[in-house]
């Protein structure tokens, strides 16, 4: 596929992070504007925050989640703004990123282990698991810059992307929750170029989606392969999901500056295209 196929959907956000479906409405949180954005209410609008959300997630009974971008917490969908959900104050070393959860109710959610906002030198980061109980644990360490997550395998599989390390990364999960057995998924930079960096993800039936950001397409892959990739010109695709036969990005435009100078201009414009899917998304958001 190629930009042609992608269809806007919905514009306004500034960053657009965690797009989900849910109930027949698109929910993004836009982290450097601070705000969540839904047409949920049957219009596409916003709702200002006192903090930016970043990952999102419906738990089994449908409330909304969040990783709370800058505060150690997951928040919780009020109608208004998030209420805590889970305080991560004595393990959260950094800013917050994606989130996914299991039927259960069970979550996993980035620690990214510094806080860029704060200009902190970059170190490896965590993936944290906060169980249904809303207990906290360390479920890994050690990587790098870690950003879109995904249960796939029956949620026996977690894959975490590396943004610094330009790759998917695999996991067994355990009966407990835990992690183990790490390996490399995907390596982004071999199979899409030195450019990519991959941010949120997607899981479908035959492999996941990743957007690359400034590898400026949107691919997918599974085990260290190549499946297909949406070209998105000179956009940088940020995040994704999927619902039904449609793929959901969020796709930012610099106007033709470098990426990192125009979001601290906060010049960056993000819009929600979609793209037809060939095969039905392995799992929906309940």
């Amino acid at each position: 596929m190629n930009i042609r196929d992608l269809q806007i959907y919905a514009t306004g956000l500034t960053w657009g992070e965690g797009p989900r479906r849910h109930a027949g409405a698109l929910w993004v949180s836009d982290t450097q504007a601070s705000r969540l954005w839904t047409d949920a209410g049957g219009t596409w609008a916003a709702t200002e925050l006192e903090s930016p959300a970043n990952g999102l997630w419906f738990l089994p009974d449908g409330m909304l989640v969040a990783a709370m971008m800058t505060e150690p917490r997951l928040g919780v969908w009020n109608g208004a703004g998030f209420d805590t959900y889970a305080d991560l104050t004595a393990l959260a070393s950094g800013a917050l990123g994606d989130l996914v959860g299991d039927r259960a109710g069970n979550l996993y959610v980035d620690d990214v282990g510094y806080a860029p906002h704060k200009g902190e030198a970059p170190r490896p980061g965590r993936v944290l698991r906060v169980g249904a109980d809303r207990t906290v644990r360390v479920a890994a360490e050690g990587v790098r810059f870690p950003n879109g997550l995904a249960l796939i395998d029956d949620e026996t599989t977690l894959i975490v992307a590396e943004t610094a390390a330009q790759r998917l990364t695999a996991f067994d999960v355990g009966p407990t929750g835990a992690l183990s057995g790490r390996r490399t998924y995907a390596d982004l930079a071999a199979l899409v170029g030195p450019a990519a960096r991959p941010d949120g993800i997607w899981p479908v039936l035959d492999g996941i989606w990743v957007a690359t950001t400034s590898g400026h397409s949107v691919v997918k892959v599974r085990d260290g392969e190549l499946l297909d990739s949406i070209d998105t010109g000179d956009g940088y695709p940020i995040a994704c999901c999927a619902d039904g036969r449609l793929l959901y990005v969020t796709v930012a435009d610099a106007h033709g500056q470098d990426l990192m100078r125009a979001l601290a201009a906060k010049t960056v414009e993000t819009a929600v295209a979609t793209a037809p899917l060939d095969a039905a998304p392995l799992r929906h958001t309940p």
